[in-house]
């Protein structure tokens, strides 16, 4: 009764507010519509046959094929060894940030930033322009005719230099949090550095190696476009459910593969958030009580500096390939300088650059403000289906991009709403699959801001919305502005939704570049890239240097 009737309060407390109860249902509408009516649709669509009975029969028929369980098994073996890989090389990385006297500490933020702001598949391209059957490595400087690098050794190579950089940012921020002061305190009672790494350090972080290893697991699972590009025979089931639904035309089969990918990534997302996630900051909370004394001995630095010194320049190698490959001939066979991919670019048209450009600077602000309103009410606000709003709008990050674009299919290509080869659609895909990173930015402020100062307006007669305006977004400007600019650089590089949604009216650059790597114009390709990756950089320098000189500080949009 105690419950029923402290809800009840609250629900009387929104009331007597207008504006916020309208921005409540707003939201929850936005959700249901944007987020969990695809979902339902792609669940309906494998559990459901064209009478509207329930069956199981496209997932007895999908699972019965030798081939798809073949597909699961790969992409849970893919999974768990990236995640394995990228965990231990993402903690080398951060333990060289945080406890080692090095001078390359630059580039580890540098090779953070990289994957972001680069096509997803970026990295296979430039994999293929090195050891590829006309690679700079394997047929010019080695001589090798016959070469394979597509399959599970390429694609879990090129996962793992993609998302360890993940790792690394979840390592990174918990590793600097460890108080110094009990090191010392193991030194001073003759602990030798091995003795307290294992015994203090590792114990301190490992529910972080949880988190990251689940975060790199999601991540690779729901990877569609490295798979696509360098899977080869390899199948994953990402790309399994565009060749499906797609390529096959059976959307029954496509949704029943999609919910059994869809139902692996909420897993492991849930354990990630409401198991290991709390976990990860219980035992290293507060600041350190002094600064920490880098080690400048030989021996780590040779074990731990060494080696991400070697990843760092070959990811480096890796990527400075994209810029030089749009400059040569013919790639491996001819390299005089040219500009004939750029002429190219210029005479097949424009419109991929120009379309997603202005696509997802439309989505920019729509995503930035939704996310801070979704944040604003999980954190200041008590409501009945508070819990569930939080869960749906951070849900996005869980569900594979691939499933997402099927159920967008689904939901919008029939009554009421038909959006199908809409500018509208490919706007709302980028928006709900960018907010959620925005959101928990927006989470993390708050819980930084005292509630007094909001609630002081709120005494002085200010409503919601000129509390939410003129008090919060002031003191939390530097989250907003981060969930705007990460925001247009994901939705400028995402593929594996909107390649479900492109259009003869509206196309992407991301489709263009894997449309040329699949004709084998790598040229092209890669002259298409770094159209892409200078536009973000432009934006974001201009963004960034507009921020500035408004005093907001958006150094940790990396972090998202």
């Amino acid at each position: 009764m105690n419950i029923l009737q402290r809800k009840l309060d609250e629900l009387r407390l929104i009331t007597r507010d207008p504006i916020l109860a309208a921005t409540i249902l707003l939201v929850a509408a936005s959700l249901v519509l944007f987020i969990l009516w695809p979902l339902y649709e792609v669940l309906w669509e494998g559990f459901f046959n064209e009478q509207g009975e329930f069956t199981l029969k496209y997932y007895h028929d999908s699972l019965g094929k030798t081939e798809n369980i073949r597909t699961l098994g790969n992409t849970v073996w893919l999974g768990v060894f990236v995640s394995a890989v990228s965990t231990f090389v993402g903690f080398l990385f951060a333990y060289a940030d945080a406890f080692l006297k090095i001078r390359f500490k630059a580039i580890f933020n540098t090779l953070a930033i990289l994957p972001i702001i680069s096509p997803p598949f970026a990295l296979s391209m430039s994999f293929i322009m090195l050891f590829g059957q006309q690679g700079f490595v394997t047929r010019t400087l080695l001589g090798l005719k016959e070469t394979n690098i597509y399959g599970f050794e390429g694609l879990a190579i090129v996962q793992v230099l993609t998302f360890f950089p993940v790792a690394y940012l979840v390592l990174a921020g918990l590793l600097r949090q460890i108080d110094p002061a009990m090191e010392e305190a193991a030194r001073n009672m003759g602990a030798s550095r091995g003795h307290i790494f294992r015994t203090i350090i590792f114990p301190l972080v490992r529910p972080g190696i949880a988190n990251a290893f689940l975060l790199v697991f999601i991540q690779s699972v729901a990877d569609f476009g490295n798979a696509m590009v360098i899977g080869g025979n390899y199948n994953t089931l990402a790309a399994q459910i565009y060749m499906q639904a797609m390529g096959n035309y059976d959307m029954k089969g496509g949704t029943a593969l999609a919910t059994i990918l869809l139902s692996v990534s909420v897993l492991m997302f849930v354990i990630q958030k409401y198991w290991v996630g709390d976990k990860s900051y219980v035992t290293v909370t507060g600041k350190p009580s002094r600064e920490r004394e880098l080690v400048a001995d030989p021996l780590p630095l040779i074990l731990v500096g060494v080696p991400c010194l070697a990843v760092s320049l070959f990811i480096l190698v890796l990527y400075a390939l994209i810029p030089y490959g749009s400059l040569v001939n013919l790639w491996g066979i001819d390299y005089t300088p040219t500009l004939k991919h750029y002429k190219y670019i210029v005479d097949l048209g424009l419109k991929p650059i120009l379309d997603t450009t202005w696509l997802a600077l439309i989505s920019m602000p729509v995503t930035g403000i939704l996310g801070m309103v979704i944040a604003f009410l999980i954190v200041r606000k008590k409501f009945l289906g508070r819990g569930l709003i939080e869960f749906s709008s951070l849900l996005s990050m869980a569900i594979p991009g691939t499933v997402i674009g099927v159920g967008y299919v689904l939901a919008y290509n029939k009554e009421p709403l038909i959006l199908t080869g809409t500018a509208t659609i490919i706007v709302l895909s980028f928006v709900f699959r960018s907010m959620p990173v925005g959101i928990r930015a927006g989470i993390a402020s708050l819980q930084q801001v005292d509630p007094a100062i909001e609630e002081a307006a709120q005494d002085l007669g200010a409503s919601s919305f000129k509390v939410f305006t003129s008090v919060t977004i002031p003191l939390i400007k530097s989250a907003f502005f981060s969930g705007l600019v990460y925001s247009f650089v994901r939705s400028m590089t995402a593929v594996s939704a909107v390649i479900f949604l492109v259009s003869a009216s509206y196309s992407l650059l991301t489709v263009s570049i894997m449309s040329q790597v699949d004709g084998g114009k790598l040229g092209v390709a890669a002259a298409y890239s770094t159209v892409l990756i200078l536009i973000v950089l432009v934006v974001t320098g201009i963004l960034k240097l507009l921020l500035n000189r408004m005093g907001v500080n958006i150094s940790d949009v990396q972090g998202g």
